[in-house]
């Protein structure tokens, strides 16, 4: 059964999904990021050329012919799933795909609040173990 985390607090979702690509990178693990909407995915894929200021994460679009190779992939639809570790969802629903995944992971700043709640009870309702962290108190630090 696909592992969900909730990262509640986040300053700015984008980056944190940037943070997350990096270290899922240094751990040998490959990344689907689910961004549906045209905009929302080339704002990634380019803020993805600028984060971590000191490296580089390699990715691409999921239809483009070297994702195969590439470990980040970024999705605007089902098609071309190559790989199931990972799944970070920026879209405001619940991916209709994310239980092929090993892991889902959900990121909530304060624009996401409501539709993270009705992700959270999709979830939950379903049975999905769920674990929450609190980003607001790690920022706190």
């Amino acid at each position: 059964m696909t592992r969900i985390d909730f990262y509640t607090k986040v300053d700015d979702k984008l980056r944190f999904a940037c943070r997350l690509c990096a270290k899922a990178l240094s751990q040998k693990l490959r990344v689907n990021v689910y961004a549906p909407e045209a905009k929302l995915a080339d704002r990634f894929d380019h803020l993805l050329w600028q984060e971590p200021a000191t490296g580089f994460i390699p990715h691409c679009r999921a239809e483009d012919t070297l994702a195969a190779e590439t470990p980040v992939l970024i999705h605007s639809s089902e098609g071309a799933l190559l790989h199931d570790s990972l799944l970070i969802n920026l879209d405001a629903t619940w991916p209709p795909f994310f239980s092929r995944f090993q892991r889902l992971i959900e990121i909530v700043d304060a624009h996401d609040t409501a539709a993270a709640r009705d992700r959270f009870r999709f979830y939950r309702d379903r049975g999905y173990d769920i674990s929450t962290h609190d980003m607001g108190a790690a920022n706190e630090r």
